[in-house]
């Protein structure tokens, strides 16, 4: 049996009978659209380039309603960018998986722009991953994976699965939301 190519049928699952097809169509203003007041979203900056909110402080408890730009960019740069160019990437010296260096310098201000950073990022980690035998996902992260350092590689992979699974699921039911005319009192 091999595990990767278990993993990685997981994943395309989702991606070809879920994510992908829900995610079609979207809209600027689905994208934009903020369901309550407080939401976190993708917004723009003083120096003309977009960022998610929330970066820079803790999470609030209870967390925050977010946007479904800020659902697909945490997919698109956090959870599958990121986490790709970190292991099948170069990497800038003393870096690991969670430096702030492997972030773009803006994210998508609009739907199409990130529906292609999300295929890019998806793309890039289906191949990485392709390319993983048994024994590389049975390695420890090490260096790149900071506090992570002895978890296996594969261990990092079902949690970013999970990750895409959960916040995709929360991008489909805004669009459901959305759709059905929700507006916040």
């Amino acid at each position: 049996m091999h595990w990767g190519a278990l993993l990685l049928d997981q994943l395309d699952f989702y991606w070809t009978a879920s994510l992908w097809p829900r995610v079609q169509g979207l809209t600027d203003d689905e994208y934009l659209w903020e369901p309550v007041a407080g939401c976190w979203s993708v917004r723009p900056r003083a120096d003309g380039t977009w960022q998610a909110d929330g970066l820079d402080v803790a999470e609030p408890d209870p967390p925050p309603v977010t946007t479904i730009a800020w659902r697909l960019a945490h997919i698109a740069v956090d959870v599958l960018g990121t986490r790709a160019q970190a292991l099948f990437g170069d990497l800038p010296a003393g870096a690991d998986m969670f430096d702030p260096r492997l972030r773009p310098a803006s994210l998508p201000a609009t739907a199409d722009d990130a529906l292609a950073l999300l295929d890019a990022s998806y793309r890039t980690w289906h191949d990485g991953l392709a390319g993983l035998d048994d024994d590389a996902l049975a390695r420890p992260l090490g260096p790149l994976g900071a506090g992570y350092a002895d978890q296996p590689v594969a261990a990092l992979v079902l949690h970013l699965h999970r990750e895409t699974m959960h916040h995709g699921g929360e991008v489909a039911l805004l669009r459901d939301l959305y759709r059905a005319g929700f507006r916040s009192s």
